[in-house]
């Protein structure tokens, strides 16, 4: 084969490559296919082993995408400690001698710049063999394929942050929802946990019931807007502190009504949560309002939901009752199986217990004593989880313990998500849920703390706040570079959650030894 005839045929497999490759976006694929072909190049002593690599803006490599070599949650390259750092993305291809995967020796590797609107946003990097030259035919090849790479990984990224913006519609519509649900909290007895409670109790349900995902999306979003028809009952009766008389609760029952009024749509997402504020107190056995519906006529998230809020509402402190005892309250919803509940639900309610008492610890009404014991029930743990908590993280407050426990298992569901490659929806999705249970963490923190005269309150307060600032920056993050943004977010929260555990929190103690 003369020059011009391999020049040819180096220039058809990059015009391969890059055919086959718009057919899947995944970048461990464009990997995997690309060193299928690679192999065909003539005196290319290509190792099987590659790496992408993506720059964040604060000029850190991240490895979002591997062949052959381990991935970066599994053992750790020394990117960012090697020649590639604090310099901008080369013009053209290169070779250089890294250190791959904590290795002590270095290993030879070709980089392929990647360019997106003349911008360098990272590399590909292949392993090559140690006495490897690149001659200038190999190097116009590689900077072809750089070429042809940008523009696949430029692809990728546009495809995940239209993900991200698809999300944010949802988002942005799923806010105007929920904020009718808080609206209607704050005309009512209840307290603003509750539907925290309730909601998450009723997720607990539908995951024992194997409902699907979509499923279970959309009854997060839908069950707060259970009591929404309260907006419309007077104060006099909403607010009455005692028992309501035959008459009052009459009016009372017609928030059900109004809230199907108020939730009018067509969206999944409004017939959802109509069906849950209009139907949430009809019965199985069909005794209940405002359509005495029976059995499996009445929708099913509104089914669900009738369990948890009666469970929440039995168990909580209101001006006109005392708290019911776990157990009592209990035993009622059991008793009432294929009575006022469907029996299936019940069924799923029992299954789902552990993980329901674990919720109301994480979101209770109170100051958290930091002298009290828990005693709840074992929850089956996941095996194979990315962080595996130790014992030795206990700081000695069984709450909060429970708080650090919970926030480990987002933190390990994120890990899934990335791994399996469920998409920047889903990642996006799981941040704002770290986010969330993350204030409500250190607002219950704060509000210990303050109250039982904590010294080092100043301290924690600005590391809190650090914290939620930079879970906001890596959400931004993901509008401009989704790829690198997962895992980078993924690194943080792992290493500042274990740190502060150990270095921060851990001083709590001195406030159960008070």
């Amino acid at each position: 084969m003369n020059k011009e005839e391999e020049l040819l045929a180096i220039r058809k497999l990059v015009y391969e490559l890059t055919i086959a490759s718009n057919l899947n976006s995944d970048l461990d694929s464009l990997l995997a296919h690309m060193f299928s072909m690679l192999g065909s190049v003539p005196d290319l002593p290509l190792q099987q082993r590659g790496v992408i690599l993506l720059l964040n803006p604060r000029g850190q490599y991240f490895q979002i995408a591997q062949f052959g070599v381990s991935p970066a949650w599994e053992k750790p390259a020394s990117w960012n400690s090697d020649s590639l750092k604090n310099r901008t993305v080369a013009k053209h291809c290169l070779i250089e001698d890294i250190l791959l995967g904590g290795d002590s020796t270095l290993t030879r590797m070709v980089l392929l710049p990647l360019h997106i609107s003349n911008n360098g946003v990272g590399y590909v990097a292949l392993c090559i063999s140690p006495d490897y030259t690149m001659g200038s035919i190999h190097a116009d090849f590689f900077n072809d394929l750089a070429r042809a790479l940008s523009g696949l990984v430029q692809r990728a990224l546009i495809n995940e942050t239209l993900c991200v913006r698809e999300l944010e519609l949802e988002e942005a519509r799923a806010e105007a929802i929920r904020s009718l649900g808080i609206a209607s909290e704050y005309r009512d007895n209840e307290t603003g946990w509750h539907i925290m409670r309730m909601t998450n109790f009723a997720l607990a349900i539908a995951k024992a019931m194997r409902l699907p995902e979509e499923q279970r999306d959309l009854l997060v979003v839908a069950a707060p807007m259970h009591d929404v028809g309260k907006i419309g009952i007077a104060d006099s009766v909403l607010l009455k502190p005692g028992k309501l008389t035959p008459e009052e609760f009459e009016i009372m029952k017609g928030h059900a009504s109004i809230g199907a009024k108020i939730l009018d749509g067509k969206d999944s997402l409004i017939v959802a949560a109509r069906e849950i504020a209009n139907s949430h107190h009809e019965r199985w056995d069909g005794k209940g309002y405002p359509n005495g519906l029976a059995g499996e006529a009445i929708p099913l998230l509104a089914r669900i939901c009738a369990v948890a809020d009666v469970f929440d509402a039995l168990t909580s402190t209101r001006p006109y009752k005392q708290p019911w005892t776990v157990d009592a309250a209990y035993d009622w919803v059991i008793s009432e199986s294929g009575k006022h509940f469907d029996p299936a639900i019940v069924s799923a309610f029992s299954e789902a217990m552990p993980e329901i008492l674990r919720i109301r610890e994480l979101y209770r009404d109170d100051i958290i004593d930091p002298k009290q014991v828990l005693t709840l029930p074992p929850i089956r743990r996941r095996e194979n989880v990315w962080i595996t908590w130790d014992d030795e993280l206990d700081i000695g407050i069984d709450i909060i313990d429970e708080h650090h426990r919970y926030l480990f298992d987002l933190i390990n569901d994120l890990h899934a998500v990335i791994v399996n490659k469920r998409g920047t929806r889903q990642v996006a999705r799981l941040i704002k849920s770290l986010d969330a249970y993350a204030k409500v963490h250190f607002r219950a923190e704060e509000q210990m703390m303050e109250h039982y005269g904590y010294a080092g309150m100043g301290r924690q307060l600005k590391q809190h706040h650090a914290f939620e600032a930079k879970i906001a920056e890596f959400y931004d993050e993901l509008h401009v570079n989704p790829l690198v943004a997962q895992f980078d977010v993924l690194s943080y929260m792992k290493d500042w959650l274990i740190h502060h555990i150990n270095v921060e929190d851990i001083q709590l103690i001195s406030l159960a030894k008070k």
